[in-house]
């Protein structure tokens, strides 16, 4: 059973943004400025000074009503009543963390490509990452999964999902475009002078977006249910090319199979999809 979410803008604290402020003075002016969900994050501390921070950052977010997340840690969410925890892939198991946090509190998972993603789902996750879409510091290292997983994920994965990584009031649109409909920031707010003006900006992005394509947001009906490498997937593409397209295909060495029989490239854009079509791509290795 996946608990009901709906939020649009997912903040995290990141206190090494902004030196001299305070972390309950900038998260409070996120939520003023219309975050919905927060993540307590702070690796490089105590458990006892995490458990101390998430005791005040509780008391902060009840006032404004939003769901706290505590990140890595079941063990403090539960201690402080927090409404979730958001793992790693390197973290707790999911069923794991689930049986400590209980059925009717959040489990969140950070996922890095297509296949991590669909195993949070299978595994019960509450709702994912997908990220980092843009370079980060957050991240140190992780290489950026670029939109293209974005698009991805909004093409097959049912659960609620955040784009994270990256992302600021300059690059939002181009993730909304891929299909995000929740966006998660850290610096770009908390390092922002103004967190308060700086959630306002995203969100108006992400209302904006579904306003300005109120008639082109996709209607269920709009979509293709077909299989992909024997797994079932939905897709507004239309043609071969662009399904090819949507998973990052497009110029890789591969071989397209539509209902058992072998597409050549050049057909690709001029070959319709149908619903309940069976699409293998297959990598190609030459040989010589």
């Amino acid at each position: 059973m996946h608990r009901k979410l709906d939020f649009k803008l997912y903040v995290i604290t990141g206190e090494n943004y902004h030196p001299g402020r305070g972390m309950l003075e900038v998260m409070e002016a996120a939520l003023m400025g219309g975050a919905d969900i927060v993540q307590l994050r702070d690796k490089d501390i105590s458990k006892r000074e995490l458990l101390e921070k998430a005791k005040r950052l509780r008391e902060l977010t009840a006032k404004y009503k939003v769901p706290l997340i505590i990140n890595d840690h079941p063990d403090v969410a539960l201690a402080v009543d927090a409404d979730g925890v958001h793992l790693g892939q390197e973290d707790l198991p999911i069923a794991v963390a689930r049986k400590m946090m209980g059925p009717h509190r959040i489990v969140g998972i950070s996922t890095h490509n297509l296949e991590q993603a669909r195993a949070a789902e299978n595994a019960g996750a509450d709702y994912i990452g997908v990220g980092p879409v843009y370079p980060t510091g957050t991240k140190p290292g992780r290489q950026a999964v670029t939109t293209s997983y974005v698009s991805q994920a909004a093409a097959e994965i049912r659960i609620p999902w955040v784009a994270i990584g990256g992302i600021t009031t300059d690059n939002a649109a181009e993730v909304l475009k891929a299909g995000a409909r929740r966006l998660c920031a850290v610096s770009a707010i908390v390092g922002n002078v103004d967190p308060e003006g700086a959630c306002r900006r995203l969100l108006e992005q992400i209302t904006g977006w579904n306003e300005r394509t109120r008639t082109e947001i996709p209607s269920e009906q709009s979509y293709v249910h077909v299989t992909v490498n024997g797994r079932p997937a939905r897709t507004q593409a239309t043609t071969l090319f662009e399904l090819a397209k949507q998973y990052g295909l497009e110029s890789r060495r591969v071989v397209a199979e539509l209902n058992g029989e072998v597409v050549p490239r050049q057909s690709w854009s001029d070959t319709p999809l149908h619903i309940g079509s069976l699409v293998e791509f297959v990598h190609f290795v030459g040989g010589g």
